[in-house]
């Protein structure tokens, strides 16, 4: 037998969740599977503690019930944390109708759960039957669209979630102990002054605005050195090579941030694979302009022919827009496994960064600090992990300066945790090389891939 899923889309479980708070969902029942029958629903759902019905019409509402309490085959139970819910079509915000006169949610016995307002499953049959007003007032409209005739019916355990999947300490501390941790950074290798990271990812995915929010920590306010923008096609078009400066005149931070064209799912748009793979070699200088219907050449102005480790790429970061997963088509995902399999080839490690962290889970956008309690989130970051085929550890929330006018301690903690992971990979890929440490040696030796590959 296959397994019973979830009918919720990835939007509406997002909406789901920002009633909910931090918890996660297991689905109990599915009236599709199981039936829609009284007896069903009491069998899978009894004593279960909280949880969350959703039920579905053809006019395209998802609405329901949440109770703190146990379902049981008979007598009333009062809940004063349950309420009615509604997720409307048309990208309207969810509809949340707490009850009148606290005689929320009970069940009787040889009958569907009843909510005194909503009675689900009524008649042993897939619809409701709705009395506004019962317990609960709320325009029928607005609740279900006057559609009572069920296409699916559901029922959620509401599972609270102890601790955060990640710690985070959000202090003005933690803030300053970053800040100095990645100004000390030094490079494993004589020679190599600082690290450098590549940005890759699709166009509007906010590298070059991960750049700017860096710099601006730094700087200590906002800066927008880096062209950014919106638009479908990458507004980079130039590989550049951005120094970040602690404070207004102030020396070098030992991270060297690489911006590149964004990737495009067909072949002749977007950043070209094998001028990647010369970008990691560190062969093409900066400001060199990037086409993608005429690769680069080797004979070419903008060509470095004597890269060094000076000159490559130390650690590569890819970048998505948490907000358009659901974007990212086989196409695309075909390219980035491509340009991981020369990028593991050259044994250059890898990390992945969420952006908009803020924009995709409204609990996050609510309190920043939320977002290592986001289901939602967390859900999206096995998902990445999965396709990009990196490690979950290795998967970053971060959110970008967009509109703000000044600095946040939390938006910069995230940003700073981010740095301070590339620079613990930059170490392991240096780790790796096979450079001879040698006295009187001004440069490093050429950049070659480890010994194991």
């Amino acid at each position: 037998m296959s397994a019973v899923t979830s009918s919720l889309s990835v939007e509406q479980e997002r909406e789901l969740l920002s009633l909910l708070g931090h918890v996660r969902l297991h689905l109990l029942h599915k009236a599709s599977v199981h039936s829609f029958t009284a007896s069903a629903f009491h069998e899978h759902c009894d004593k279960q503690g909280p949880t969350v019905l959703a039920a579905y019409n053809e006019a395209g509402f998802v609405f329901g019930a949440y109770t703190s309490k146990d379902y049981t085959k008979w007598g009333e139970v009062r809940d004063e944390e349950a309420f009615l819910y509604s997720l409307r079509p048309g990208g309207n915000k969810p509809l949340r109708v707490a009850s009148v006169n606290q005689k929320f949610a009970f069940t009787e016995r040889n009958s569907g759960p009843n909510h005194g307002g909503l009675l689900f499953l009524h008649e042993n049959a897939a619809k409701i039957q709705s009395n506004p007003g019962e317990n609960f007032t709320f325009q029928p409209e607005e609740m279900h669209g006057e559609d009572l005739t069920l296409t699916e019916f559901e029922v959620y355990r509401v599972e609270e979630l102890a601790k955060p999947w990640r710690n985070i300490n959000w202090t003005v501390e933690r803030r300053q102990q970053l800040m100095k941790s990645i100004q000390s950074y030094k490079p494993e290798i004589k020679g190599v002054q600082q690290a450098r990271a590549v940005l890759v990812g699709p166009v509007g995915a906010g590298k070059s605005t991960f750049f700017n929010s860096i710099n601006s920590v730094f700087r200590g306010n906002m800066t927008t050195q880096a062209i950014a923008g919106a638009a479908r096609r990458s507004v980079t078009t130039q590989f550049r090579t951005y120094s970040i400066k602690s404070g207004k005149g102030g020396g070098a931070v030992p991270l060297m941030l690489c911006d590149t064209m964004g990737l495009e799912e067909n072949a002749e748009a977007g950043l070209d694979i094998e001028d990647l793979v010369h970008i990691f070699k560190g062969h093409i200088k900066d400001r060199y302009q990037l086409n993608p219907l005429m690769p680069i050449q080797h004979d070419a102005p903008g060509f470095n022919k004597h890269a060094t480790l000076n000159d490559a790429v130390h650690c590569v970061v890819y970048v998505v827009d948490t907000c358009k997963l659901s974007l990212l088509t086989q196409k695309m995902l075909y390219k980035v496994a491509s340009i991981q399999k020369k990028t593991n080839h050259l044994g250059i490690p890898q990390i992945l960064l969420m952006t908009k962290v803020d924009e995709a889970c409204p609990l996050a956008a609510e309190d920043l600090q939320n977002v290592y309690r986001s289901v939602y989130l967390q859900k999206k970051a096995r998902e990445l992990s999965e396709s990009f085929g990196i490690p979950l550890s290795c998967v970053l929330l971060v959110k970008n300066y967009t509109e703000e006018p000044e600095l946040d301690r939390d938006v910069d903690i995230l940003l700073l945790t981010a740095v301070e992971q590339i620079l613990k990979y930059t170490d392991g890929f240096f780790e790796n090389q096979v450079v001879e440490d040698q006295e009187g040696i001004d440069e490093p030796k050429p950049f070659n891939k480890p010994k194991h590959f």
